[in-house]
């Protein structure tokens, strides 16, 4: 993928945003007791900043935890949907490459399912800056469970409709993966690893709409876009004649301890 193509789709989502808080899933408790946990330490009374937060799925999950939480969001139309969604959340327009935050100012910095879209030569050393000692950077990202048959099935089907692009359905779907070597090249930190299993059943339409929000078809046009999901739509009622989808993810989580 080249860098130009990589921007393209990084802003891909600031023309969907409603789209995405419409219809992308969120994370489940089990997640953030395994945040904590790997961590050291409890989200309750904490600062947080939430970077690349888009429209604030899991910054306000964070919230809810009982952190003291800011985001920090590079895209206009992101962050506008995270405002009309969160008014009483603040944010501030940036990206983990040169964080908008002072030094020692946070306990956590969580990136949720925007880690891969920063540089993590400039984004390693933002995150140990802003953090205090003790603190932790934790990184997570939805990704299908690929051992549901059904999914494999999806997932290949993108594939191949795709294929003009370069594009492995279990990367570029899922958003990248979560392995300590692509999450830091040059081996500063000390990642602990959790998998956390969880589904959620929506209608077949909330499933498709989900897809749709992910980049690559974002970037894709219209019409190459709604050609797949026309025909997945057709597939996936021959599935799930009841018209209720079961989507499973293995969230994948990184902590790293500031220590």
């Amino acid at each position: 993928m080249t860098a130009s193509f990589h921007t393209t789709r990084a802003h891909s989502f600031n023309a969907a945003a409603a789209q995405y808080a419409a219809n992308r899933p969120s994370y489940p408790p089990a997640l953030f007791d395994a945040v904590e946990e790997l961590a050291g330490r409890s989200l309750a009374g904490t600062r947080v900043a939430d970077i690349g937060a888009g429209t604030g799925i899991a910054t306000a999950l964070l919230q809810a935890r009982g952190a003291e939480v800011v985001a920090v969001e590079p895209g206009d139309g992101m962050a506008a949907q995270f405002r009309r969604t969160h008014p009483a959340i603040p944010i501030l327009r940036g990206d983990g490459n040169d964080l908008p935050l002072l030094t020692d100012a946070v306990d956590f910095v969580t990136y949720a399912q925007s880690w891969h879209w920063i540089d993590p030569a400039r984004a390693v050393p933002e995150a140990l800056r802003v953090l205090r000692p003790g603190g932790a950077l934790a990184l997570w990202w939805n990704t299908h469970a690929v051992d549901v048959p059904w999914i494999t099935g999806q997932l290949d089907r993108i594939g191949d409709h795709f294929k003009a692009y370069g594009a492995h359905p279990a990367v570029e779907v899922n958003g990248n993966g979560a392995r300590s070597a692509l999450a830091d090249p040059t081996g500063r930190l000390d990642f602990a690893h959790r998998v956390v299993r969880w589904s959620r059943r929506v209608p077949v339409d909330t499933h498709l709409a989900n897809i749709g929000s992910h980049s690559l078809f974002l970037v894709a046009g219209e019409e190459h876009a709604g050609a797949f999901l026309t025909e997945e739509r057709r597939i996936l009622l021959e599935l799930f004649p009841d018209e209720t989808v079961e989507e499973t993810y293995d969230v994948e989580l990184l902590v790293a301890v500031n220590a």
